[in-house]
């Protein structure tokens, strides 16, 4: 059952430019994204996507245009924290062990659904939680990175090829994970070279090379 949300929450990108190395990435983009809906940024490599989210995260300045959080200008708003991110890396501390990473997310967020305990045995990585991240395989760091969605509460999930270095079996989990959010009211952006499978979701796609 969909839960019901009261406050609407909506993030808008208004005419939005991107130049790098004096290359017009895309410009004049506009989208709208509101609850339980998903936006895929496709287009061949180099043609700006990881850009969009480095903007959408705050890590970059916009050369035009504007991102507003419900209705207002994302800097004079709760956006920031109310906003995930996972990139292409998989952000963990190597010399930490798996609870520690968790541990030091949760101390920067607000407290989510799951637990530490609950999020490790929903990504299977349950009895690693004194494991040293070095230890771990591609897949199982990408896990964990995920996890961190899991632990802190977040309307808006921004992944950066969520599916990188994850077998079929974590494909579905992650999917699942996606579809639970989706269903609780959250809102993802995501790149992906994946072929996406969310039955039901509300999803959209831009394509970035067509944007210049």
């Amino acid at each position: 059952m969909v839960s019901s949300h009261p406050q609407e929450k909506s993030l808008e990108v208004k005419d939005l430019s991107c130049i790098r190395d004096d290359r017009v990435l895309f410009e004049g983009l506009n989208f709208r994204l509101s609850r339980q809906q998903v936006l895929l940024l496709e287009g061949k490599n180099g043609c700006g996507k990881t850009s969009l989210l480095r903007i959408i995260c705050g890590f970059r300045e916009q050369d035009a245009g504007e991102i507003c959080w419900c209705d207002g200008s994302i800097t004079d708003s709760d956006y920031f924290a109310e906003m995930a991110y996972v990139g292409h890396l998989d952000g963990v501390k190597k010399e930490l062990t798996v609870v520690e990473n968790l541990k030091m997310s949760l101390a920067l967020g607000q407290t989510g659904d799951y637990s530490i305990e609950q999020a490790l045995d929903k990504i299977h990585l349950a009895g690693y939680d004194d494991s040293l991240v070095q230890s771990l395989s591609a897949g199982q760091k990408r896990r964990l990175s995920l996890a961190r969605l899991l632990i802190t509460k977040n309307t808006l999930w921004v992944l950066d090829e969520p599916f990188t270095s994850i077998d079929k079996e974590g494909i579905k989990l992650v999917e699942s994970l996606m579809h639970e959010h989706i269903n609780a009211g959250g809102m993802i952006i995501l790149t992906s070279h994946h072929d996406l499978v969310l039955h039901e979701a509300d999803v959209q796609k831009i394509n970035l090379s067509t944007c210049h």
